[in-house]
């Protein structure tokens, strides 16, 4: 009987450790900073929109979990805060939409998923963005309560003078995991004020992770001093990370907004000559080799791609060589240029061998009529390939086995 007794009174508090977080219901913001205040505990709101995909990863896989319930129940009164109006919205998220607007506003929420941290007293002392795995978003939590990690503690300390160079390069950082984008672009250039030697391991990945834009110092840093960033970083790292910012801000407005007219490719060389003459070629090459892609021009994309690829392929990624050598495949009916793309599918897996990139080179194979090669890499990847896609590559190795294409004409 004392067996059972004990039991009946364990098993409730077993099912409550397996619940995962729980989240406050029919209250209002200003009841629960009230109950914060009196039971001295943090608030975790997660502030959210109906359309947004990772706020929706969240809330079906990670909440749940017993234990994200385990940390959050325990250190955090959990509020859900709703930052869009649908049709659908019910009584609740109605009832809340004044101090869901309060909350956007006066937070400066812009980014979804956002977490914010509210300390006992009503004052915002930490946030967090975006979806992650539950130990990931436990330890967002744990910084939360941490004076050292929590962020806008941290920001008081600068705004009262606080400068030294680690405790800039750490709030640098903090600002840049929170998405301030007003202080992820300030503080990283007083950090570089500092340092006599900016060429540290260190400090080359801090260059590297705050240089977002042509005005950022770390841009000018990379133009003048790529040897030096390439000799930790790899071979090619300045230039490739040069592009990618000169693509961004010089082409991607003028071929790919909603704006967008129909290139005037003299127009833009000139333009990338006058700016980055080091990078002009390069960036005009790739945009062409995009645009041509993006608007299913097969036979200028043919055109463009070849030379591309045999002037700057070789600094390509195994996932970059792979598309191109498959949109060959499917869309180039020149045999020349199909030829040209077996080289770069093969380059794809040299280092590791990749289920779809082997089946890209078996079908170039296959279509350059060299069919016992391409069912031999065929089945090769057959045998990598995950259980759950085994049917879809079996399929492909079937048609080469019966003669048929595995393209469309």
């Amino acid at each position: 009987m004392k067996k059972v007794l004990f039991l009946i009174l364990v098993l409730p508090l077993f099912a409550l450790s397996q619940q995962g977080m729980q989240f406050e219901h029919n209250t209002t913001w200003k009841e629960i900073q009230a109950k914060a205040k009196a039971e001295n505990k943090y608030i975790f709101v997660d502030a959210f929109t109906t359309w947004c995909g990772p706020c929706k990863y969240m809330a079906a896989n990670i909440f749940p979990l017993p234990e994200a319930g385990a940390f959050y129940n325990d250190k955090f009164i959990n509020v859900k805060v709703q930052l869009d109006t649908t049709a659908k919205d019910d009584d609740e998220v109605k009832r809340w939409y004044a101090d869901a607007h309060s909350i956007m506003t006066d937070f400066k929420v812009n980014v979804f998923p956002t977490y914010l941290f509210i300390s006992p007293e009503g004052k915002l002392v930490h946030r967090a963005v975006g979806s992650s795995d539950v130990k990931t978003f436990i330890a967002k939590g744990a910084d939360a309560l941490n004076p050292d990690k929590q962020y806008y503690v941290l920001l008081d300390r600068y705004k009262a003078g606080e400068r030294r160079p680690e405790f800039l390069r750490d709030l640098a950082n903090a600002a840049g995991e929170v998405y301030d984008e007003e202080m992820s672009q300030k503080i990283p250039q007083e950090y570089l004020a500092t340092q006599t030697n900016l060429f540290t391991t260190e400090n080359l990945d801090f260059i590297s992770k705050f240089t977002k834009s042509s005005k950022d110092p770390g841009f000018a840093i990379l133009s003048a001093n790529g040897a030096k960033f390439d000799a930790v970083k790899g071979k090619g790292a300045a230039n490739k990370k040069l592009v990618s910012i000169i693509m961004s801000e010089e082409i991607f407005p003028k071929l790919f907004s909603r704006t967008a007219t129909t290139p005037d490719w003299q127009e833009i060389n000139t333009s990338l000559i006058q700016k980055y003459p080091a990078q002009a070629d390069e960036v005009l090459s790739t945009s062409k080799v995009m645009y041509f892609q993006r608007k299913k021009d097969w036979n200028s994309f043919q055109t463009a791609v070849i030379p591309y690829m045999k002037k700057y392929g070789a600094n390509l990624e195994p996932s970059q060589l792979n598309s191109f050598a498959w949109t060959v495949f499917e869309n180039c009916k020149d045999m020349n240029c199909v030829k040209e793309a077996l080289e770069w599918s093969k380059r794809s897996f040299k280092d590791k061998e990749n289920p779809m990139f082997i089946d890209t080179y078996a079908n170039i194979l296959y279509k350059m009529g060299k069919t016992a090669e391409a069912i031999k890499w065929s089945e090769k990847a057959v045998a990598l390939a995950p259980v759950g896609e085994k049917a879809d590559y079996q399929q492909t190795l079937d048609k080469m086995k019966k003669g048929e294409k595995t393209w469309l004409d």
